[in-house]
């Protein structure tokens, strides 16, 4: 199930098995598209959808509220490799990032919860990473890959793209709703049985 536009943004997501257990939903896989390039795991075993969904679910109920000063003037590639240096890199702790010094500016992408992928599973256990600001009437996604070596990101996986907020979570209810219906008419199975 695709909701949205490949080309600019679009969710996909697919349900293997459903699972009666809330905390479980399904398996199988979500990938986010920007600008055409898939960031997640795409393979039916991916990952258990709950946490993919309930992050949406979540986006949506904070909708204005992924703000950060830096986000409508700061180059992608410096907000991928700011996030990535200051959240994991070892021993940044005396130093700024993007203005900020280090404990505020990994506050400021905790508390306004900025990062929407990874969302707290294995869906994107690719190295994917894709960072959500709200910009006023906007959405700024900047979506990227980690590089193999190192804490910055691989500059052919960098994407940013600004989308009017309106149809950005219009994605996320649509497919919010798909899900669910998806979900609900599938017929489920218990962890005990499946041998999980």
């Amino acid at each position: 199930m695709t909701i949205g536009d490949k080309a600019q943004f679009a969710i996909e997501s697919g349900i293997t098995k459903a699972y009666a257990r809330l905390s479980f939903r399904a398996l199988g896989f979500f990938v986010i598209y920007v600008r055409k390039l898939r960031y997640g795991v795409y393979a039916p075993d991916a990952t258990l959808l709950a946490c993919s969904f309930s992050e949406v679910v979540a986006r949506i109920a904070r909708r204005g509220t992924h703000t950060a000063p830096f986000a409508a003037s700061a180059e992608a590639g410096v907000i991928a490799d700011a996030y990535r240096d200051a959240i994991y890199a070892p021993d940044r702790e005396n130093e700024r990032f993007l203005g900020f010094p280090q404990p505020e500016f990994c506050s400021l992408f905790y508390l306004n919860h900025l990062a929407w992928a990874p969302d707290g599973d294995e869906a994107f256990d690719d190295e994917s990473y894709v960072l959500h600001f709200d910009v006023g009437d906007w959405v700024r996604l900047v979506a990227f890959k980690n590089a193999e070596e190192g804490y910055h990101h691989d500059p052919r996986t960098l994407t940013d793209i600004w989308l009017e907020a309106g149809k950005f979570y219009r994605v996320l209810e649509d497919w919010r709703k798909a899900f669910q219906e998806e979900w609900s008419l599938a017929p489920k199975i218990s962890e005990l049985e499946d041998g999980s």
